[in-house]
């Protein structure tokens, strides 16, 4: 079930309805809760099993963690739910992955192993709520937070419908203080989702699918017939695409709460207007980053161990980061490159220091454009099948040749989505969307409103599932 389709609509119709019964607050959550399963289960049902298991282990783990006084015994549980829970992911998400490493590596040694490969499918948003869930004993083992006490709410911490499959991760400490009081959203904020829900909508079912997917997938497909324009304009087609189908998602993921009286964290604060790459993911996908930056890079020692250690950590935690996204070295190729560009960029800062603030004017631009410019040749390794495929278009990205395979409306369609796309988030990169809607006149809001909807009606759609939903 996916938030671009009818199903979605009438589901989320009938637990806006449920919402509102006259029921203890108690009997809400314990319906929300199966409401959550419900639209997981719609992928794949027995999958299910896979959220009580970290549901249940979590939950029993962080008690247990807190009741323990022997720190070997904390240890212990707390060893357990990373077991269990790291366990579950790389079996599911890098089984494959790893079998066919182990395979490879023999052949190195002239040794032909060719074991019965499993039937493994991934489950999908696994590697969202396994995170999410992992933080709860994390943090109660750090002593950062205690045990909550309802199972109930628990539950509906790992399994909250509206981010369960594609994030944003959300911290225990964060959303389980909000299943405390009756939640009822006020008409304000039943408008204000409806809005976020309308906009993510546009930007993935518009946006993303219909004018961006199809130059995109035209390009990575033909890789060997892409001409230097093409190359450039399917590299950029994708890379405004999976901006408006993961920042998409997002949208309507926190609008969708915000309709149910939940608040979620903001996932993207326009990130293609960064001054760098530090800036960047602070900027793009932000409960991960923050999530890595917490849980991984500060315990290896983050920055207060010295320079060298200190640009090892930062590769480190983007080599995982980038494994993170998909079992295949093209990610991790790509997480290579952004710490690769991270450790340089703290290293000129280090050198030369901060940006001189002589140069406000245009300096800042500059820094944009550039950081922009690396971020799309990185989008490559991203999107290609293969490190083949990927090569051939970097070389045709970086050489002239005159063929090509797009129509000239779809080079001026992706150069003027582009252009726009940029623009408005290097203007936006100190603003927020909320800050924006409230200083236009209703008049315009109205309009723009209308003019998305309208669009969305006669938009119709290929059923493309959110990129992010195979991570």
């Amino acid at each position: 079930m996916v938030f671009n389709s009818l199903t979605f609509l009438l589901f989320f119709g009938l637990v806006l309805v449920f919402s509102r019964l006259r029921i203890s607050w108690t009997g809400k959550k314990t319906g929300l809760v199966c409401f959550s399963y419900l639209f997981y289960a719609a992928w794949n049902p027995p999958f299910v099993v896979l959220l009580w298991i970290s549901t249940l282990i979590d939950w029993m783990a962080g008690a247990l963690i807190f009741a323990s006084t022997a720190k070997s015994r904390k240890r212990l549980f707390f060893i357990l739910s990373l077991m269990v829970n790291l366990g579950l992911l790389g079996f599911f998400k890098y089984g494959n992955f790893l079998l066919d490493n182990f395979i490879a590596a023999l052949s190195w040694f002239n040794i032909a192993f060719q074991p019965l490969r499993p039937d493994i499918i991934l489950p999908v948003g696994i590697s969202f709520y396994t995170f999410q869930s992992m933080s709860y004993t994390i943090d109660i083992y750090r002593g950062r937070m205690k045990p909550w006490d309802s199972p109930v709410d628990f539950a509906l911490y790992v399994t909250f419908f509206p981010q369960l499959v594609a994030g944003p991760i959300v911290r225990a400490q964060d959303f389980l203080p909000q299943c405390v009081a009756p939640k009822s959203a006020s008409a304000r904020q039943m408008l204000w989702g409806g809005v976020l829900l309308v906009t993510g909508l546009f930007e993935k079912v518009f946006l993303a699918d219909t004018l961006l997917a199809p130059v995109s997938d035209a390009v990575f497909t033909h890789t060997g017939q892409a001409g230097f324009v093409d190359a450039w304009m399917g590299t950029l087609a994708f890379s405004a695409q999976i901006f408006f189908d993961f920042a998409g998602y997002s949208t309507c993921a926190v609008g969708a709460a915000l309709c149910l009286g939940f608040i979620l964290p903001d996932n993207f604060r326009f990130p293609y207007g960064a001054l760098g790459f530090s800036d960047f993911w602070q900027r793009w996908h932000i409960s991960l980053s923050s999530w890595l930056r917490d849980y991984l890079y500060i315990p290896l020692g983050g920055n207060r161990i010295g320079t060298v250690r200190t640009y090892g950590n930062l590769m480190l935690t983007m080599l995982i980061g980038g494994l993170w996204h998909g079992a295949s070295w093209r990610f991790v190729a790509w997480g290579g490159l952004h710490g690769m560009f991270l450790v340089m960029e703290r290293f000129m800062k280090r050198k030369w220091g901060p940006m001189p603030s002589g140069h406000r004017v245009w300096m800042p631009l500059v820094t944009a454009l550039f950081t922009y410019f690396l971020v799309v040749v990185t989008w490559v390794f991203f999107r290609a099948q293969n490190f083949s495929e990927a090569f051939v278009l970097l070389y045709q990205m970086f050489h002239f040749n005159a063929s090509g395979i797009l129509v000239q409306g779809d080079i001026a369609t992706v150069a003027a989505v582009s252009v726009c796309l940029f623009g408005f988030h290097f203007a936006m990169r100190n603003r927020s969307y909320e800050d924006l809607v409230a200083g236009t006149p209703v008049g315009i809001r109205a309009f723009g409103l209308a003019v998305m909807l309208i669009i969305l009606s006669l938009t119709p759609g290929d059923d493309r599932a959110f990129i992010y939903f195979q991570f």
